[in-house]
């Protein structure tokens, strides 16, 4: 029985999952037989990577979020030996259902396993009692959300977003290098830290490709997806029919946050599931600026439980304690203007056929 397993089912307190702890049969059950990228963040030194497990070396300093549907609460941390500021989630296993257990299992392994720049860290995890912690860095700009709800509620600039996406993708396709599927991209699962890294969370959702050593084209877990997600999701995963689907999928996710980003709103996000499968596979791929697929005016600026992260593998509302950005500065001028580039990427990335992603 593997660490993890020991925690979802007897909820004791263990050591630190650390990666070297796993045997090699539980890393084929996610990746593919090719090399991980080690790697430790550019400002980060070897030396500074936070692995203690005592939990008297944490001085909480305040809540920044709560998700996982209220189940996980987010903390900024100080590690008190070396005052370095990181991001503690906390979970009461003892309230998770049984699939909620599987996700978090999921996602430590998986954070775990692999090792990019632009996938989202976690330095140490372990149980104090019934309750799951994780330690990773802070990251002082939050979200993509949080910076839309907070700095751009008419969406952001051509630029900003291309520098987002840019280390968004990077991370995903590293995801599908290794044979899996994302099934979450969305700016809530965008992570910036304070000197502009751009990392990609929510494991949870991720599915691998890869069954008994051998990689299938396509896949046909269907899993119970809650309504917050399923704006982001792509035709061929929302009909769940006997074509399954594969990373390509994804590809039609980023073409979404492109438009959240753009617009500042989330296309879809008011309509009834089955209105939301017809609109996505009727005519032509919609524009970033298509009025017709985003909330009506009244409810534009409504905060949804979508745009609060669960921490694990999730970004989180950032509150107090982060870094303050000049608001002046990152005002978005009234009038954006989108090359012709930024649509035809967005349209691409949105057609209803997979393979012409």
């Amino acid at each position: 029985m593997s660490l993890l397993d020991c925690f979802c089912t007897s909820r004791t307190q263990v050591e630190s999952l650390r990666p070297e702890k796993q045997s090699e049969t539980s890393i084929h059950q996610y990746l593919v037989d090719e090399p991980s990228l080690s790697w430790l963040p550019p400002s980060t030194k070897a030396s500074e990577v936070i692995c203690s497990t005592n939990v008297s070396h944490y001085e909480l300093q305040v809540e920044i979020g709560r998700g996982f549907d209220n189940l996980t609460s987010v903390h900024l941390a100080r590690h008190t030996p070396t005052g370095t500021l990181v991001t503690i989630k906390i979970t009461n296993l003892e309230n998770c259902t049984e699939e909620r257990l599987k996700a978090l299992q999921k996602a430590v392994i998986l954070s775990h396993f692999f090792r990019h720049p632009n996938i989202t860290t976690y330095w140490t995890v372990f149980t104090v009692g019934s309750w799951l912690w994780v330690i990773s860095p802070f990251m002082a700009y939050g979200s993509a959300n949080q910076l839309l709800r907070t700095y751009f509620p008419e969406g952001m600039s051509e630029t900003l977003i291309r520098n987002i996406l840019f280390g968004a993708v990077r991370g995903l396709n590293y995801l599908h290098q290794n044979g899996c599927i994302h099934r979450s991209f969305k700016a809530s699962h965008i992570l910036i830290s304070g000197d502009g890294l751009v990392t990609l969370s929510g494991l949870s959702h991720l599915h691998s490709l890869v069954k008994h050593g051998q990689r299938h084209r396509a896949v046909y877990d269907f899993p119970q997806f809650s309504t917050s997600v399923q704006p982001w999701l792509s035709p061929e995963l929302l009909r769940q029919d006997l074509h399954g689907y594969n990373v390509k999928s994804d590809i039609y996710s980023v073409g979404i946050t492109a438009c959240e980003l753009a617009s500042g709103q989330v296309p879809f996000q008011d309509m009834h599931r089955t209105q939301m499968l017809l609109q996505k596979l009727k005519g032509p791929p919609y524009s970033p600026l298509d009025i017709s697929i985003f909330p009506q005016s009244e409810s534009r600026m409504k905060n949804s439980r979508s745009g609060v992260d669960s921490g694990i593998g999730e970004s989180v509302l950032v509150s107090s304690g982060t870094r303050t950005v000049n608001s002046d500065r990152l005002q978005t001028p009234a009038s954006k203007t989108f090359s012709p580039a930024f649509f035809s990427l967005v349209q691409l990335c949105l057609q209803q056929d997979p393979e012409k992603r």
